[in-house]
């Protein structure tokens, strides 16, 4: 791979991994890889303000990690894109599964 190619790479992982340094948005994430919710099931399960929460969608939005889904006066949420959920399946397996690491040792 070319210099140039993989600083191009680096780049869109770096963008990437920068929308998902929030815990506030893995746990949107989290909670969209189990399937497409309403902005008010996100409320409910997220415990954020409406504000907050509209922000973080805003944000996931922009960089392309969720797409919506208007239903009359409801819109829905879910995981836009087949890296994301690679990305928040691995995620949601170290961290928050039944078998997540449980190790007191580890710092994660």
């Amino acid at each position: 791979m070319k210099l140039e190619e993989l600083g191009s790479r680096a780049g869109k992982a770096e963008a990437f991994l920068k929308a998902l340094a929030n815990r506030h948005r893995l746990m949107i994430l989290c909670e969209l890889h189990k399937g497409e919710q309403s902005v008010g099931v996100l409320h409910e399960a997220i415990g954020l303000s409406q504000s907050a929460l509209s922000q973080h969608l805003a944000r996931l939005r922009e960089d392309k990690l969720v797409k919506t889904r208007r239903e009359s006066q409801t819109i829905y949420y879910s995981l836009a894109s087949k890296e994301a959920n690679q990305v928040i399946a691995l995620l949601y397996d170290l961290f928050c599964s039944g078998t997540a690491n449980t190790d007191p040792g580890c710092k994660y």
